[in-house]
């Protein structure tokens, strides 16, 4: 298979794209890196695109090997031929080339392989030939055998079929047309175990069925979890017409003597090996797809979250809610380190409500505090209540936000937060990731196990690899479009950076603390394993806010300094230009020169000439500026206070197959199930809604006691 052909096809490239891809990714260039700095050779694509590239490009690449280790196989058995050569180089998936594989396969001990070590290999050729001007009774006498273990006639014919039903089965091509057939046509079906599913969870799925084509990932999820669990028995089922029909087409010859036994067997192949090893397929190919949608789902969810607007230049108090080991409380400054701690308890049992709010206030004006990050979990209704009313009666202007907290007890509890913060109790760090997350989510999440943050769906039940893959992979690229600050920036958030690994951002941590500042990214060539490849990687994603070049703050890669130099050279403008704004002009100025020749001019392609203006025109922007602010409030409602076509502003806190959950400002999320997020048709509520998104609903329903809200987004003026 020529890789680069059917990769430019998959993608819709040009060759000389893919192949450029594929030689920028074996050269060891991070996926970051070459979308962002190698456009040219790649037409602009962006980095899910390249990332879905690569890994189609090992998915391939491991396929030709599997192709390589067939043939040979085959060769070796003397049983090669041009069909076969021809099937094999036109498979495109490893499914497709086991089906090539399995009649060659060695097998365990089968009755056809039993049956074949008989002797019986020629009757079952001369029935399955159909052409018989005998009782097939007749010539099964010539294999009666005592001495080879065939008793009677009967035992012979008995073997012949079980040798032509494994040879049905093992049909590459006939698998293929009953695989589209089981895709297309089968029904799932779901029968509830109601005394084994105490809980009623999956009390929804009681005679639960369903079109296996049309069946959302969720379903597939849900029920596969039910099957595990012993609460569900789940089967694929379809009309036998519809495929033994097919077997019949391929293997049924009219012949009087032969008819009924191939019937039969045709009959047996199917329900003994056929069905079930494809039923098995089938269900793994759903279950590989409903996957890789929560998995694509976690990556939709997660970008947002990380990539939301940063509350800079804010004192902070993280406030994380408890009950019997009271509310851990701790305040940072607009850097992020921890002004001041407590532990008050205003929750049950103590209920020291008056105590605790003299000393929140206490604190918040010693250390003019300006947001209450609030955690959401346990207790966090009664410490929203509590914070509230604490401000009314403030005598410093404060407000809070209500942050999500998943994960914080797994950071608290980590290596990394002990080495953070060594001298702070386990419940006192969780405070201060809290606070963290409204100040700077990226920084912080990013020390989190990704799978713990708490968006999408069903994450337990994922290939773990795979999830942990793509989930870092986003994170990844996060990171690089953001850009990190080289003088401030954490061992965890440099790891990040294309180029760095854990033990390189440990030494450029290391080198920043002896040299206490670093004012050039030159100066990396100094780190300690700084070799040119990884500076090549890294140094147009790390920044430099108050060094010596004003570049040094910006996106732009230090292979292109001497480029903006020619550019600027071109229209007669300074450096000082940049640092104080003054090139707005630039963009027309290039317009009326002409793109092309201003790139040939500065020897850069169009694309790396427009990012370095974009990077020229706000040195030192953070993209995350454009991101809605996190909602701030002063007041509280509770599930008590809310009614049918009540309208309220809300937050999007995680966005799933069915629908999204909405922040309200209740401790209940509300859900806004997809046939309520639009008038228009939308396939998926992604199209619409991605987390951090701020929205107005209007309330449906409410059910105190499951705890319930129904919200819609539509008729809302």
């Amino acid at each position: 298979m020529d890789l680069t052909k059917q990769l430019a096809y998959e993608f819709n490239l040009k060759e000389v794209y893919a192949e450029n891809i594929i030689n920028l990714i074996d050269e060891g260039n991070t996926i970051p890196f070459i979308a962002r700095y190698r456009k040219e050779a790649h037409g602009a694509c962006d980095d899910q695109v390249l990332r879905d590239f690569a890994d189609r490009l090992n998915y391939l690449r491991n396929l030709n090997k599997e192709k390589e280790k067939v043939e040979k196989v085959i060769k070796e058995q003397e049983k090669w031929t041009d069909e076969i050569a021809l099937a094999l180089e036109n498979a495109l998936t490893l499914t497709e080339v086991e089906d090539i594989y399995r009649p060659y396969k060695p097998k365990r001990k089968t009755r056809a392989t039993m049956a074949i070590a008989k002797g019986l290999e020629p009757l079952a050729d001369a029935i399955q030939a159909q052409d018989l001007t005998c009782p097939v009774e007749e010539i099964a006498k010539d294999y009666v055998s005592e001495e080879k273990g065939v008793k009677n006639v009967e035992e012979a014919i008995a073997g012949a079929k079980d040798i032509i039903a494994e040879r049905i089965s093992d049909d590459a091509a006939l698998r293929k047309t009953l695989r589209e057939i089981i895709a297309k046509k089968a029904q799932i079906k779901a029968v509830w175990d109601e005394e084994k599913d105490t809980n009623k969870t999956y009390e929804n799925y009681k005679d639960f069925s369903g079109e296996v084509a049309k069946l959302p990932s969720h379903r597939i999820l849900a029920l596969n979890r039910g099957e595990k669990e012993d609460c569900l028995k789940v089967d694929i089922e379809i009309n036998p017409k519809l495929t033994i029909t097919e077997i019949e087409k391929a293997y049924k010859k009219e012949n009087e003597y032969t008819d009924q036994i191939m019937l039969d067997t045709i009959e047996d192949s199917y329900d003994r090996l056929l069905f079930p090893s494809l039923e098995n397929e089938c269900r793994r190919a759903l279950t590989d797809r409903a996957n890789e949608q929560a998995i694509k789902m976690f990556e939709v969810n997660l970008k947002p979250l990380l990539l939301q607007a940063p509350l800079k230049n804010n004192v902070i108090m993280g406030y994380d809610p408890g009950y019997y080991n009271g509310c851990k409380i701790a305040v940072i400054d607009t850097k992020g380190d921890v002004l001041d701690t407590a532990v008050v308890h205003p929750t049950p049992p103590q209920n020291k409500v008056e105590e605790a709010k003299k000393k929140l206030t206490e604190m918040i004006v010693r250390n003019k505090v300006d947001i209450i990050a609030i955690g959401n979990g346990t207790a966090s209704k009664e410490s929203e209540i509590l914070v509230a009313d604490l401000i009314k009666t403030c005598p410093r202007k404060v407000s809070y936000a209500m942050v999500n907290e998943a994960g914080a007890s797994v950071y608290s509890a980590s290596k990394l937060a002990a080495k953070e913060f060594p001298d702070y109790d386990v419940n006192l760090r969780s405070a201060v990731s809290i606070a963290r997350r409204l100040q700077d989510p990226l920084a912080e999440l990013i020390k989190i196990d990704v799978k713990s943050i708490g968006v999408g769906q069903y994450q337990h039940d994922m290939p773990q690899n795979r999830l942990t893959e793509v989930l870092s992979n986003t994170v990844e690229d996060c990171v690089n479009s953001v850009g990190v600050d080289l003088n401030t920036a954490s061992v965890s958030l440099l790891s990040y950076v294309s180029g760095i690994s854990g033990s390189l951002a440990e030494n450029i941590v290391d080198y920043r603390s002896q040299v206490k500042h670093i004012n050039d990214r030159s100066e990396l060539m100094n780190v300690k394993k700084m070799g040119p490849k990884a500076y090549e990687q890294c140094a147009g994603f790390l920044r430099i806010t108050d060094g010596d070049n004003i570049l040094d703050n910006t996106a732009v890669h230090p292979e292109s300094y001497d480029a903006v130099k020619k550019l600027l050279a071109l229209f007669n403008l300074t450096d000082e230009q940049i640092k104080t704004g003054g090139l707005t002009l630039l963009p027309s100025l290039i317009d009326k020169k002409g793109e092309q020749s201003v790139a040939d001019a500065i020897g850069v392609g169009v694309p790396t000439l427009q990012d370095i203006v974009k990077e020229l025109l706000k040195p030192g922007r953070d993209i995350r500026e454009d991101m809605p602010l996190p909602e701030l409030r002063s007041d509280i409602l509770s599930m008590e206070d809310l009614k049918p076509d009540m309208v309220l502003d809300g937050v999007v806190r995680n966005v799933i197959d069915f629908g999204a959950f909405v922040d309200i400002g209740v401790h209940q999320d509300g859900l806004v199930h997809i046939s309520q997020i639009s008038n228009a048709y939308i396939s998926h509520p992604s199209e619409v809604l991605k987390v951090g998104q701020k929205v107005k609903v209007k309330v449906l329903s409410v059910d105190l006691q499951k705890k319930r809200i129904s919200l819609t987004m539509k008729g809302i003026e």
